[in-house]
């Protein structure tokens, strides 16, 4: 299945350059997103504009596919790469400011939306695991009961994609993809939770 991966947006509320490319835990953000792609065994497509040149050197010197889009927004660019590529078939679809993404995350969702016989799967985290700045997106719907936001992270089918789908609506309890890195205070609390990530897993290593 293929994932197109969404750096074609301003970053004007961080306010640090190109989003994809702010560097975290010594590395670009859009890496992290990446790997947890790839670490499902997903196909990558990057979709980049001209408001993120840079971002397409950098997907350009590393051999990552990408494509282009004109950069009028989330569903308008995802909608011209579907179109451009060609792709009929399920996709997976993802912001790429969403840095504790892991590989987990991806198997459960295609796994869920599999079992749902339904066009499309969005996902959702409870609105009460976001941090009180609002910097969440906007969004509210009342999921299995819960007040919850958009994650960034959806499955779509690429025949009819300019229609609306029905879609399956899965509510994630996880508060690491709360972090939808939109201001510095996010991009710091991503940055605590990866260190601390980064350090159980060496604890782990350590006892083995």
């Amino acid at each position: 299945m293929l994932a197109l991966i969404l750096a074609g947006g301003e970053g004007t509320r961080l306010g640090m350059g190109e989003k994809p490319l702010v560097t975290l835990c010594g590395r670009p953000m859009i890496t992290f997103v990446i790997d947890a792609f790839t670490g499902a065994d997903l196909e990558v497509m990057v979709i980049a504009s001209p408001h993120t040149p840079m971002t397409v050197n950098y997907l350009r010197a590393r051999g990552i596919p990408f494509c282009r889009a004109a950069g009028k927004g989330y569903m308008e660019d995802i909608i011209e790469a579907v179109l451009e590529l060609g792709v009929r078939t399920p996709l997976f679809t993802s912001v790429a400011d969403i840095p504790c993404l892991r590989p987990e995350h991806i198997r459960l969702i295609r796994t869920t939306y599999e079992a749902q016989c339904r066009q499309a799967l969005s996902t959702w985290i409870p609105r009460d695991l976001c941090h009180a700045d609002g910097s969440m997106a906007p969004c509210t719907e009342v999921v299995e009961g819960v007040p919850a936001v958009p994650v960034g992270v959806n499955i779509l089918t690429g025949e009819g994609i300019r229609k609306p789908q029905d879609e399956y609506q899965l509510l994630l309890r996880d508060p690491a993809l709360a972090l939808n890195v939109n201001t510095r205070e996010d991009l710091e609390e991503a940055r605590r939770v990866l260190r601390g990530k980064n350090g159980d897993q060496a604890k782990t290593s350590d006892t083995r």
